[in-house]
């Protein structure tokens, strides 16, 4: 089960149900992968819906890596995400509220 506290969301790739958590060096890598000046401005451009895929993906690698995944986003681009496009915005989106929020639960 994903720990909201811990900034984690649950994806299930190619059936296999995996934890995502941006860590700090997770966010590096997603700053860059994106060419985000700051982490204000990326949290910005997901908040204005002025997204892609790529984006989606490239935030998805990043909180899969930060809980261990060994794969890229080209391996995610081409996998299976259980729930479709729809599902992987959606996980993207409480990923990135998750790791810059407390949870209220």
């Amino acid at each position: 089960m994903a720990n909201p506290y811990a900034g984690e969301v649950a994806l299930v790739v190619n059936g296999q149900r995996h934890l995502m958590k941006l860590t700090l060096g997770a966010l590096v890598e997603l700053e860059m992968a994106l060419k985000a000046e700051s982490l204000v401005a990326l949290v910005e451009r997901f908040e204005a819906g002025g997204y892609s895929a790529r984006d989606v993906i490239a935030l998805l690698a990043a909180g899969l890596s930060g809980a261990g995944w060994t794969g890229d986003a080209q391996d995610l681009a081409r996998a299976d995400i259980e729930g479709g496009p729809v599902e992987a915005a959606r996980a993207a989106a409480e990923l990135l509220a998750r790791s810059f929020a407390v949870p209220n639960i």
